[in-house]
């Protein structure tokens, strides 16, 4: 799916097995149960991305970047199958993936899903794709992020019903939970941002993530912006929607503007329609917007 550049010292970088795009759903899945174990647990590969070190390049290349990712399936952004109906429309999806030789153990999983078992316990179980360890939670998807096969399935596929395709990876149970028009996320100028926050109304109506660390805080900030270090992740990515709201204007800082595109990437996946990455960060805010920030 979405490519995923990995440091060669990177744990994952070593998984041979095949991924679709994985995050962190905490609001959606298709069981309470399955609902409740996602909302609590973060998988040790989102672990290693917060903690791993990533070069300019490695964030400057990827297509996309999430915390919780897996290998993806490789293909161009630019890479589109369907109708046009489908610009614009993203996806929830889990899935579960077995080899292609194990059409038994495939046989055996669809009439257990007949008989109601859940897809995400089921995945949890038996998928050979590292998203198993999130209950076959692939995030929200969109075209061009896919092989082909995947693509057409689930763009096909009705609301709730598990239907199977085949790629080359192997044979993969899917299930669409949800849909959407296409999340915004777009970069903004210090010079328009510190404008705009001259208006009271913007500053009811919007919400602002800091992403620096406290010590870095205490150098330079700006008013209004809450503060939810990158590296504390683990305290409140869990519960970010209930500590922001996804349909609120969203606007992401950090010192230069890397950590906050990484961070505004994410908040798509969780459902946040309209994020914007203060471009530069605080440092290009101070040097174009306003000189009284200092500068570090």
């Amino acid at each position: 799916m979405l490519r995923a550049y990995l440091p060669s010292s990177s744990p994952a970088a070593a998984i041979s097995i095949c991924a679709l795009k994985l995050s962190l759903c905490p609001t959606l899945t298709s069981s309470s149960s399955s609902r409740s174990r996602s909302r609590s647990r973060i998988s040790p590969t989102f672990t290693n991305f917060i903690t791993s070190k990533w070069s300019i390049q490695d964030v400057l290349t990827s297509t996309n970047i999430f915390f919780s990712f897996t290998l993806c399936f490789l293909l161009p952004a630019s890479y589109s199958t369907g109708s046009s109906h489908d610009v614009g429309r993203e996806l929830l999806v889990q899935h579960l993936l077995v080899k292609e030789e194990d059409k038994d153990l495939l046989f055996d999983l669809q009439k257990r899903l007949v008989r109601g078992d859940d897809l995400s316990d089921l995945a949890l179980e038996y998928s050979v794709c590292p998203s198993k360890e999130d209950g076959g939670m692939l995030g929200w998807v969109r075209k061009g992020q896919m092989v082909p096969e995947f693509e057409e399935a689930a763009f096909s596929a009705p609301l709730n019903k598990i239907v199977k395709c085949k790629t080359q990876f192997g044979w993969h149970l899917l299930q669409v939970l949800s849909e959407r028009e296409e999340s915004v996320l777009e970069d903004i100028q210090p010079e328009e941002l510190h404008a705009k926050l001259q208006d009271p109304d913007f500053l009811e109506d919007a919400q602002f993530i800091d992403v620096r660390e406290p010590n870095e805080v205490e150098r330079a900030s700006l008013s209004g912006f809450q503060v939810l270090p990158l590296q504390q992740f683990g305290s409140w990515g869990p519960e970010i929607t209930t500590k922001l709201d996804p349909q609120k204007d969203t606007y992401v800082l950090c010192h230069h503007g890397m950590r906050s595109l990484q961070v505004a990437k994410w908040l798509q996946t969780q459902g946040f329609r309209k994020v914007y990455n203060i471009a530069g960060g605080i440092n290009a805010y101070a040097v174009k917007a306003d000189p009284s920030i200092p500068t570090y």
